[in-house]
């Protein structure tokens, strides 16, 4: 056994692949005051603005760097669904991502909210919601992926949802923070080990 050096420009993470083979039970719809409201084809924009206030506490960068070409192919693909949670205001506060252009499975690509409802139990109602939106039609596979980066509890609350994890895998990447992509003092929990400045 041995450690593997990372260069302090970068982050190294542990990501855990889980799928679900089997349509779960119906249950009751959890309580929350939120709501979703479809997107269809949102602006690159909006959808990064509301990516962001929802990924930077976790160093979700990738959808930030993707060239907008790309972006527009996915985000506005007909086999891409996102939905937005949003307040009582109408404000944005949560966002809800399935791909299904594989066939007969598909892909929980985006699921969070902002940091400031976490451990409210939205979570719950969002993942209800997702998993009826799921299973529609000849579905076989529905999965996600997680990593050490995400908030202590991603992964159990997926394996309690009915997720099995199935696929360990290690990624490393150039700090978002030290590029300057991600505000320096975002997730204060992950060290930064080298300062924008001094790069």
């Amino acid at each position: 056994m041995g450690l593997i050096p990372v260069p302090n420009t970068q982050i190294a993470t542990v990501v855990t692949s889980l799928e679900m083979l089997e349509k779960p039970p119906l249950r009751p719809m959890p309580d929350s005051h939120l709501r979703l409201v479809e997107w269809n084809r949102p602006s690159p924009d909006k959808y990064r603005a509301l990516f962001s206030r929802i990924g930077q506490p976790w160093l979700w960068f990738s959808r930030l760097v993707m060239e907008e070409k790309r972006l527009v192919d996915i985000i506005h693909d007909p086999d891409v669904s996102i939905w937005a949670a949003v307040d009582r205001a109408g404000i944005e506060v949560g966002i809800l991502e399935l791909d299904n252009r594989e066939p007969n499975q598909v892909e929980l690509s985006f699921f969070g909210l902002v940091p400031e409802l976490a451990g409210q139990g939205h979570g719950n109602w969002l993942m209800a919601h997702a998993l009826q939106s799921a299973w529609m039609g000849d579905i076989r596979r529905v999965w996600v992926h997680t990593c050490t980066l995400d908030h202590p509890s991603a992964l159990g609350f997926y394996q309690r949802h009915g997720f099995v994890p199935y696929k360990r895998m290690v990624e490393t990447f150039d700090d978002p923070r030290v590029t300057g992509l991600i505000p320096a003092e975002a997730a204060p929990q992950i060290p930064l080990l080298v300062r924008p400045s001094t790069r």
